[in-house]
Protein backbone atom coordinates (compact mmCIF):
# COMPACT_ATOMS: atom_id res chain seq x y z
CA UNK A 1 0.00 0.00 0.00
CA UNK A 2 3.01 2.17 1.03
CA UNK A 3 4.78 1.59 -2.18
CA UNK A 4 1.27 2.78 -4.24
CA UNK A 5 0.64 5.73 -2.26
CA UNK A 6 4.70 6.66 -3.44
CA UNK A 7 3.94 5.84 -7.35
CA UNK A 8 0.93 7.86 -7.00
CA UNK A 9 2.81 11.20 -5.29
CA UNK A 10 5.68 10.59 -7.66
CA UNK A 11 3.35 10.73 -10.53
CA UNK A 12 1.43 13.66 -9.34
CA UNK A 13 4.86 15.55 -8.92
CA UNK A 14 6.09 14.79 -12.64
CA UNK A 15 2.71 16.06 -13.28
CA UNK A 16 3.31 19.59 -11.68
CA UNK A 17 6.36 19.91 -12.97
CA UNK A 18 5.08 19.26 -16.15
CA UNK A 19 2.17 21.49 -15.63
CA UNK A 20 4.59 24.01 -14.91
CA UNK A 21 6.25 24.15 -17.81
CA UNK A 22 3.69 24.08 -19.86
CA UNK A 23 2.15 27.02 -18.22
CA UNK A 24 5.91 28.77 -18.87
CA UNK A 25 5.67 27.67 -22.72
CA UNK A 26 2.82 29.56 -22.76
CA UNK A 27 3.37 32.96 -20.93
CA UNK A 28 6.33 32.89 -23.35
CA UNK A 29 4.24 32.71 -26.43
CA UNK A 30 1.74 34.87 -25.53
CA UNK A 31 4.41 37.08 -24.79
CA UNK A 32 5.53 36.79 -28.63
CA UNK A 33 2.31 37.13 -30.08
CA UNK A 34 1.98 40.50 -28.17
CA UNK A 35 4.93 41.89 -29.58
CA UNK A 36 4.29 40.79 -33.16
CA UNK A 37 0.95 42.31 -33.37
CA UNK A 38 2.40 45.51 -32.04
CA UNK A 39 5.35 45.22 -34.98
CA UNK A 40 2.34 44.61 -37.05
CA UNK A 41 0.32 47.56 -36.25
CA UNK A 42 3.51 49.81 -36.61
CA UNK A 43 3.77 48.42 -40.12
CA UNK A 44 0.88 48.61 -40.78
CA UNK A 45 0.89 52.18 -39.55
CA UNK A 46 4.30 53.30 -41.80
CA UNK A 47 2.27 51.37 -44.81
CA UNK A 48 -0.84 54.08 -44.43
CA UNK A 49 1.82 57.09 -44.38
CA UNK A 50 3.48 56.49 -47.03
CA UNK A 51 3.31 58.73 -50.52
CA UNK A 52 2.03 57.33 -53.32
CA UNK A 53 4.60 57.05 -56.17
CA UNK A 54 5.35 59.51 -58.72
CA UNK A 55 5.02 56.47 -61.50
CA UNK A 56 1.53 55.41 -62.55
CA UNK A 57 0.32 51.98 -62.93
CA UNK A 58 0.63 50.30 -66.22
CA UNK A 59 -3.49 50.49 -66.31
CA UNK A 60 -3.27 53.92 -65.75
CA UNK A 61 -1.14 55.19 -68.35
CA UNK A 62 -2.56 56.09 -71.89
CA UNK A 63 -0.87 54.24 -74.65
CA UNK A 64 1.30 55.71 -76.76
CA UNK A 65 0.42 57.57 -79.74
CA UNK A 66 0.99 55.17 -82.85
CA UNK A 67 -1.41 53.21 -81.43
Amino acid sequence: MQDRLTELEIKFMEQEQTLEALSEQVYLQQKAIFNLTQQLAILADRLKTLSVSAVASQAEETPPPHY
